[in-house]
């Protein structure tokens, strides 16, 4: 039999060391909600055997999924590309900016819901996991804040949605709303100091926002995780709510000129951190002059 798993962080040799046939062990990794979501997104090992992957693709696409296949590494594909866009609204967050104004930069890009919104929704326990995880995995690239914050949040039962009790307010849980919008749960903004006191802008936000999920794809297309280009673009659309009218974060890069997203990349290293620094396929791109998608 094929044995499949839905995770989306553990790395699936790792699972496929305590199994009799390694070559049987594959990902199959769906988005939630399931039966919405339009991706799976297939992962294999070095050791999965060729068939079990075209059965599992063929499984996939009988559902109706789009499917990308990527290879095996701590948060696949589309988690791992996802954690930098999530660790930087946290940035955010502690840089004092209103959590609705974070939610507003993401959605005036193009994302389908904030990110603020989309921790509550997934689990804010389940989202310090995962980025745990990436933190282990790939070190300053993954920098991630004081982990105060969340312990916090933690202790309180502070999960998200399925708790009523995230960063939002929530009764029997559903967001509650005033005018229209959700209302911030003061419960949350205690832990983070200084909470309210900057507003930058709209774009800066969204710009660091996308950034550095551009950056963390083109790592991933480095390393052979993405076997081509439109596998990220598709993948980070259908998966993870990437802006559709921007046609995926690898066409982004190449639209908006990899030259010029190097140099903004350096910037926002110089000003926020490491984890800005440009991947060395993006510098190799914009030395040369050439696009990502040839």
């Amino acid at each position: 039999c094929i044995i499949a798993s839905n995770t989306s962080s553990l790395a699936v040799h790792k699972m496929g060391a305590f199994c009799g046939r390694p070559s049987q062990m594959i990902g199959l990794h769906f988005f939630n909600p399931p039966h919405r979501m339009p991706l799976v997104e297939i992962i294999v090992t070095d050791r999965t055997d060729p068939v079990v992957t075209a059965t599992t693709v063929a499984l996939a696409r009988k559902m109706g999924k789009h499917v990308i296949v990527v290879g095996d590494c701590p948060g696949f594909y589309t988690t791992r590309a996802l954690a930098p866009y999530m660790i930087e609204s946290m940035f955010l967050a502690l840089e004092g900016v209103p959590l609705p104004e974070i939610d507003a930069a993401a959605m005036a890009v193009g994302f389908p819901v904030g990110p603020i919104t989309l921790m509550d929704e997934v689990g804010i326990d389940v989202g310090a996991k995962v980025l745990k995880t990436m933190r282990a995995a790939y070190g300053e690239r993954m920098q991630i804040p004081d982990s105060a914050m969340t312990d916090a949040f933690l202790a309180e039962g502070r999960m998200g949605r399925k708790a009523s009790k995230g960063f939002y307010v929530y009764e029997n849980g559903e967001s509650k709303l005033s005018g229209g919008k959700k209302i911030v749960d003061p419960g949350a903004t205690k832990h983070l100091s200084g909470y309210g006191a900057k507003r930058p802008d709209l774009d800066l936000m969204g710009d660091r926002l996308v950034l550095a999920l551009v950056n963390e794809a083109a790592h991933c297309l480095e390393e052979g995780i993405l076997r081509e280009p439109m596998a990220g673009d598709l993948g980070a659309i259908m998966g993870i709510g990437f802006p559709p009218m921007l046609g995926g974060p690898l066409f982004h890069a190449d639209v908006r000129g990899v030259d010029r997203v190097v140099v903004k990349l350096q910037e926002y290293a110089q000003s926020y951190g490491k984890r800005f620094e440009p991947s060395a396929l993006l510098v190799r791109h914009a030395e040369a002059g050439t696009k990502i998608h040839g």
